[in-house]
């Protein structure tokens, strides 16, 4: 994966004014931040600018506006928020209240450049998106990537072309078919890849199991086979944990048994969670990794009675000495409920660019800074 420009690479910043892409897509709820560990992710770069003698312009998008401006998506909690941590920052409107961001439009990017020596993006989570401010200012200014950027660049692609072995794969989640192409390319490199969540009925089916009324997507049984032929040792789960007829996910009241099983359920019953056989299992084969890559949760983790799978992968995550990496989205979110997110060697800010990467080895927004001018 060849290199993107440093924050090294844009020389002198000295009473230049900088363009920071930043993501700052964070939850908001009766207008407060849930959570600002997207503005804090990008306060070592904003602070390397500042201490060059740069002043700073951040843009970022926040939820999905259609294209004109909404009061749903003010970034007026972040804007306050990030003068809190880092004053004399300014904070652009979002970006997605003009419809030249998603629509990649040049006179949206001549506007956002306009009196800037200098960009940086520093918003990997957006950065598989060939929106206007990720790929049009490279084309026009000294750009690199921020530390958060780098950082991810480093860590993702050193997963492709260098992982310490055995490299394990875990994948969840609840289709297939939206991570097939990962899977795929993931079996390339890894030594092996345990499957859990809703994903993993349409491989048992393939096996000639019977599951009941999990979730299946009878499409990709055939797909699933031919992936279980392939020679990389492909780890599903033995044992179900299992709601019975009538039950309801979130709703515990609604009745419905909870039972554990092995991997064939009868009629009407749900697997919503890998067992704790299995669970033991991929925690024996995480401790003897090298790396692992863990996206997607074991099973249905936010309803307590179905955390357990989820929740024993995240603590062998925790105690392996191997090198860890959690790609961002759900797995971000179940490694910081289950308490271990800080034993995490590296937590993507990116679930779907961090699978991107991984998928394909590059990114529009890397390619645009490798294309910057500065990058000669």
């Amino acid at each position: 994966m060849s290199s993107v420009p440093r924050l090294e690479d844009l020389g002198d910043l000295d009473g230049k004014s900088v363009l920071l892409r930043a993501d700052f897509n964070v939850p908001i709820a009766d207008g407060e931040i849930t959570d600002d560990l997207r503005i804090r992710a990008a306060l070592p770069t904003i602070r390397w600018l500042l201490e060059q003698g740069a002043s700073v312009t951040a843009c970022t998008h926040l939820g999905r506006p259609k294209g004109a401006p909404d009061p749903a998506y003010s970034v007026e909690p972040v804007r306050a928020r990030l003068a809190e941590l880092v004053p004399g920052v300014e904070l652009l409107d979002n970006l997605r209240f003009d419809p030249g961001e998603t629509a990649n439009d040049p006179a949206f990017v001549a506007r956002l450049i306009e009196g800037h020596d200098a960009y940086v993006n520093d918003a990997f989570g957006a950065s598989h998106r060939a929106h206007a401010s990720i790929v049009g200012p490279p084309k026009h200014l000294p750009s690199a990537a921020g530390r958060l950027l780098h950082r991810e660049v480093e860590v993702l692609g050193g997963l492709r072309d260098n992982p310490r072995r055995p490299f394990v794969g875990i994948m969840g989640g609840s289709k297939v078919s939206d991570k097939l192409a990962v899977i795929e390319a993931l079996l390339e490199s890894v030594d092996s890849l345990i499957v859990g969540g809703g994903m993993c009925f349409t491989f048992l089916k393939a096996k000639g199991h019977s599951i009941g009324a999990s979730l299946c997507e009878d499409d990709m049984v055939e797909t699933c086979a031919r992936l279980l032929d392939q020679p990389k040792p492909i780890h599903l789960p033995y044992d179900i944990t299992a709601l019975g007829p009538g039950g309801k996910l979130f709703e515990p009241e609604a009745g419905g048994e909870v039972r554990q099983m092995g991997a064939n359920l009868p009629d009407g019953w749900m697997g919503v969670d890998i067992g704790p056989g299995s669970a033991a299992q991929f925690g024996d084969v995480i401790h003897e990794a090298g790396t692992v890559l863990w996206n997607g949760p074991m099973g249905v983790f936010e309803d307590p009675r179905f955390g357990g799978g989820t929740g024993a992968v995240a603590r062998a995550m925790a105690d392996t000495k191997a090198f860890t990496v959690v790609g961002g989205g759900d797995s971000a979110a179940a490694a910081k409920q289950f308490g271990v997110e800080k034993d995490m060697d590296h937590v993507s800010t990116g679930g779907g660019a961090s699978l991107e990467l991984i998928e394909k080895g590059d990114l529009p927004g890397l390619e645009a800074l490798r294309g910057a001018p500065n990058n000669g």
